[in-house]
């Protein structure tokens, strides 16, 4: 009986892993995404999103974002103040030309969810929690978020902490699709 039962817990406990992976939802991101920021002097607009989106509602524990932005192609509508935000005094696209975020847990939230994580951005990583929403759809669904950087957090202009806010508004809309 023992040699028929630990074999039979052997195939149980695959069987019950698979259909833990195959649960986890992997989604593309659509181009049609938006990444905006305002704040009291820049505003604009982030493209270059790319990355890794594993997320199913039912199974919280094995959703994964691993994003990043191409830092270059911040476009405020002003080239001269495209330039400036990537310098070396701003963003420094040349030395730090990704902003990442990769998450370690996501969870329910009031609201929708909130997803955990390291936020890098010029260089500099800190824990972030992005609060977000999920519609699902048809085709797919569409991430929404928003939520407040403090650019001194992570080391940007600090010589003029007064010039304009230092807390910038991120608004994110991301559809995605199977």
């Amino acid at each position: 009986m023992k040699k028929l039962l630990y074999p039979l817990a052997a195939v149980l406990v695959l069987g019950a892993s698979a259909f833990t992976v195959m649960n986890s939802q992997d989604w593309k991101i659509s181009d049609d995404y938006s990444v905006k920021f305002t704040s009291a002097d820049p505003s604009g607009v982030f493209r270059g999103l790319k990355g890794t989106v594993k997320f199913d509602e039912t199974d919280l524990a094995n959703s994964k974002f691993d994003v990043s932005i191409d830092v270059s192609t911040i476009n405020t509508g002003n080239g001269m103040k495209n330039g400036h935000a990537k310098s070396a005094k701003w963003f420094d696209a040349e030395k730090y030309p990704l902003i990442t975020f990769t998450s370690s847990s996501i969870s329910k939230a009031s609201t929708g969810y909130a997803a955990k994580g390291v936020l890098e951005m010029h260089g500099v990583k800190k824990d972030f929690t992005i609060p977000f929403t999920f519609d699902k759809n048809a085709s797919g669904g569409v991430f929404n978020a928003s939520f407040d950087v403090n650019r001194l957090d992570f080391n940007i202009n600090t010589e003029e902490p007064a010039h304009g806010a230092s807390v910038v508004k991120v608004d994110i809309s991301v559809p995605v699709s199977k």
